[in-house]
């Protein structure tokens, strides 16, 4: 996993809520153990037409929003099942985080695993948002983990909440296995140490 950076991206909205797992990634997609090609299918039912032809009437198939790294999505995005590949899928096509007003927990952690961060906003700021690209479909927004803000075209900060341990890993590039074996010699170090 890469370390994470602040990066300034425009956005692609998806105001539809509760937006589950399957939806984001079918199950027929599953199958695979690896990252690899998973990008190519997120949202491949609302993608795709049944002859793998593009639906042109999809957000992601429009040509203008090819590159951009946040999703705006709708309230309790991530819901249904666990499955790291909703995360996978997301990352692979290149969004590097996610807006909503809310996320369902397993989603979350799935995510903050896997290098993808979900901003969790107010919805003053939420319905904001969505105005702001419906007016201009180029606006951009900075994001910065380090000061957990999300930058507006005004200049105005909002602060985002996220926990500190997923925040260094994060930050560090670094999954929880990564974390511990960076920790390697101070463990060996204590593991050495006389008991008393």
């Amino acid at each position: 996993m890469k370390k994470f950076a602040s990066f300034t991206s425009k956005i692609v909205p998806l105001p539809s809520e509760n937006v589950d797992t399957d939806q984001i990634i079918p199950a027929r997609f599953l199958k695979v153990t690896d990252k690899t090609g998973l990008g190519d299918n997120l949202f491949a039912d609302w993608r795709y037409n049944a002859d793998g032809s593009p639906k042109p009437d999809f957000i992601l198939n429009e040509p203008e929003m090819s590159g951009r790294q946040i999703l705006l999505a709708g309230d309790n995005f991530g819901c249904g099942s666990s499955r790291e590949h909703a995360p996978w899928a997301l990352t692979g096509y290149g969004f590097r985080a996610v807006i909503s007003t809310s996320f369902a927990d397993i989603f979350r952690n799935n995510s903050l695993k896997n290098g993808l961060l979900p901003i969790i906003v107010d919805q003053d700021t939420h319905a904001q948002l969505f105005s702001l690209v419906q007016e201009d479909p180029d606006t951009a927004l900075a994001v910065d983990l380090t000061a957990q803000t999300v930058t507006l075209p005004d200049g105005r900060r909002v602060q985002f909440p996220i926990d500190g341990f997923s925040k260094a890993c994060l930050l560090n590039g670094v999954d929880e296995i990564g974390y511990v074996l960076d920790m390697e010699e101070k463990i060996r170090a204590f593991e050495t140490q006389p008991q008393s």
